[in-house]
């Protein structure tokens, strides 16, 4: 008797949690706010209340996809063509670079020198190389850095060949472009040089800054586009 009575009450327990369920299911789907988990997509998703179906199906996955190609044409539409290289614009990076080191070890030997000197440990005439060595390595390292910052190490020309890129160093020997109008380049002619000197002057018209690249120790790639440039 006892099992039976306990396996009917199980029964009524079970149908009353089921119902309690189904309805209160029915009663939000009637509300509008019907919820089927892990089987709405992104591109079908219940409508808010201020939201046309249109502005529903633009969201998800479409965002990406538009950057995506919006990245991939402004890639495309970049493409320049290499005019100009100085293979030997490596060597003046590493140079650069080896400046730099130089003065910074020589910064960072100076201090000791001096607290020793002030301790007595140190004569004076180590002192005064030190701080010779110092101040020739920050010398140095301008006169170089000056020198290497002018001197182009490659040139593009764009599609339509309106646009000059031009790469030199920076002070830290790090490469640096710039892009030019053509239009605002002087040619060979304009500068005064000749395409038989050893260096030649890279010059604009709006401004006095002056770089340096040589057809010697460089290579043109691409005459025609040179000459579109600079002049012949």
């Amino acid at each position: 008797m006892f099992p039976s009575l306990t396996l009917s009450l199980s029964s009524v327990m079970m149908r009353s949690v089921l119902l309690r369920r189904f309805t209160s299911n029915i009663l939000s789907c009637s509300r509008g706010s019907c919820r089927l988990t892990g089987r709405i997509t992104h591109g079908v998703q219940p409508h808010s209340p201020g939201q046309t179906p249109i502005q529903q199906s633009f969201r998800g996955p479409l965002i990406p996809k538009i950057t995506a190609l919006v990245g991939y044409s402004d890639s495309s539409a970049n493409k320049y063509t290499i005019i100009y290289t100085l293979p030997h614009i490596k060597l003046l990076r590493a140079v650069s670079r080896l400046k730099l080191l130089q003065t910074a070890i020589t910064g960072v030997i100076l201090p000791p020198v001096y607290i020793l000197y002030l301790q007595g440990d140190v004569p004076l005439s180590l002192v005064s190389y030190a701080t010779g060595l110092a101040l020739f390595a920050a010398v140095m390292l301008y006169t170089a850095s000056h020198f290497f910052r002018r001197i182009v190490g490659m040139m593009y020309l764009d599609p339509s060949q309106t646009t000059l890129k031009v790469s030199h160093l920076t002070f830290w020997g790090r490469r640096h472009d710039i892009y030019l109008p053509v239009s605002d380049v002087m040619t060979i002619g304009d500068t005064g040089d000749s395409v038989n000197e050893t260096i030649v002057k890279l010059k604009r018209f709006s401004s006095p800054q002056t770089l340096y690249f040589s057809t010697h120790f460089g290579r043109v790639v691409d005459k025609q586009a040179f000459e579109k440039v600079f002049g012949t």
